[in-house]
């Protein structure tokens, strides 16, 4: 029948309502015949696992760059401690310092409680000083100390001038824009104050926002016995930076000024002239005389050293053949060498060579050869009875006895 078949539609089979009508009535049925049945115990299927995520998409330069963007655009001042990671810092009067100083609340005043505890609503504005001569790992040292005060620190470096340093602490190596060079590129210096001046006052402090002095706790005094950093201190601005022990500038200059000659030297054999080196013409002849000595010992010692090593080369090439040479000479002429097999091996045919066989003797004689010479032989026979009691004159047979025999 066509109400009971089973028809298929868009791909799916479904049952008419004929034939599920049918279904129940057969079910119903067995129920009643068949007894009920204990249900079979189930199994729960596994859980199926999530579906795997998808990797992750390689950080691309653009995208890198896009995400520090927007991540600069969020945090403003950390883009700017990351900007000064790339260039060096600005000086105080370039416009990126003054827009930086102009958008700071300077009328909020942060104290130290504050700035430890991260609740500054701002960057806090560091003032470090120095002369940074000859700027070294001490230095930057220093300089990072004060960076890390507190929580997003904006450091001012401030540099003094050679006019002010000669006149206050004595002459420096590097000019002052040489100075100045070296700090801003230190990675932890957010801005350099050149010519900065040797006590902060109230002006200067104002003037450039500062919130807190970085330096060591030694009292400054310069000479007088009033301390620098005094009226810094009793405001509640300074902030604690340790020194680095066994590193200055000054110690760096009594390296140079020990090994003066060493340094002279060096640098005349570099292309100085004696002027450029401040030296007179005769110090110049003798420095120069002391390196063309050094010079010949160097070559000397190098050229010791090859001897020395051609003649260790020499030596092992010669140990070499010679073990060669005696192994082949006991291989030859040794206890059991090819020579000694070979004699050994040719010991009879030798023997034969060097003594040959006597002839053999007569087994009889007949009493008419007894007068007959007797037969020659290599050895003479002293063991004959018929030759006892004779003696080498019997055997000597004179002219006569051949006349006579021969008549």
């Amino acid at each position: 029948m066509a109400s009971a078949e089973k028809v298929t539609e868009n791909g799916e089979d479904f049952v008419s309502p004929a034939m599920s009508s049918n279904m129940s009535r057969k079910r119903s049925h067995a129920e009643a015949l068949v007894p009920a049945v204990e249900k079979k115990h189930v199994f729960p299927l596994a859980p199926i696992a999530p579906p795997l995520k998808k990797p992750k998409k390689a950080v691309t330069k653009s995208s890198s760059t896009n995400m520090k963007r927007s991540h600069q655009r969020a945090f403003p001042s950390e883009a700017l401690r990351l900007g000064t990671i790339c260039k060096p810092a600005p000086f105080a009067e370039d416009e990126e310092a003054v827009r930086d100083r102009n958008s700071c609340n300077y009328n909020l005043k942060i104290t130290q409680e504050m700035a430890k505890a991260g609740l500054s609503p701002r960057p806090i504005r560091v003032y470090a000083d120095g002369i940074y001569d000859l700027f070294h790992q001490g230095h930057a040292r220093q300089l990072m100390q004060a960076k890390n005060l507190f929580p997003n620190v904006y450091l001012i470096v401030g540099v003094c001038s050679d006019a002010l340093t000669h006149s206050r602490k004595g002459r420096t190596v590097m000019s002052e824009d040489e100075r100045y060079e070296a700090v801003r590129h230190c990675r932890y210096v957010d801005e350099v104050v050149p010519d900065a001046p040797w006590t902060l006052e109230d002006e200067f402090l104002d003037y450039h926002k500062i919130d807190f002095v970085a330096h060591d706790d030694i009292p400054y005094t310069t000479g007088s016995e009033t301390d620098v950093y005094a009226h810094i201190k009793a405001r509640g601005m300074f902030v604690v930076t340790e020194r680095t022990e066994g590193v200055s500038t000054s110690d760096v200059v009594s390296r140079i000024v020990k090994d003066y000659d060493v340094y002279v030297r060096r640098n005349l054999a570099r292309g100085y002239s004696a002027k450029d080196l401040n030296v007179s013409y005769i110090s110049e002849k003798k420095y120069r005389l002391q390196n063309k000595i050094d010079d010949l010992k160097k070559k000397g010692k190098e050229m010791i050293e090859d001897m020395e090593g051609k003649r260790t080369d020499l030596i092992a090439k010669w140990e070499e053949k010679s073990r060669e040479f005696i192994d082949t000479f006991l291989m030859l002429f040794g206890r059991d060498g090819r020579l000694t097999q070979y004699l050994t091996e040719k010991k009879d045919s030798v023997l034969s060579a060097l003594s040959p066989p006597s002839s053999p003797k007569a087994l009889s004689q007949s009493s008419e050869d007894c007068n007959s010479p007797p037969a020659k032989s290599t050895k003479f026979d002293f063991s004959s009875p018929s030759r006892s009691g004779a003696s080498l004159v019997d055997d000597d047979y004179s002219d006569d006895d051949y006349e006579s025999a021969s008549a």
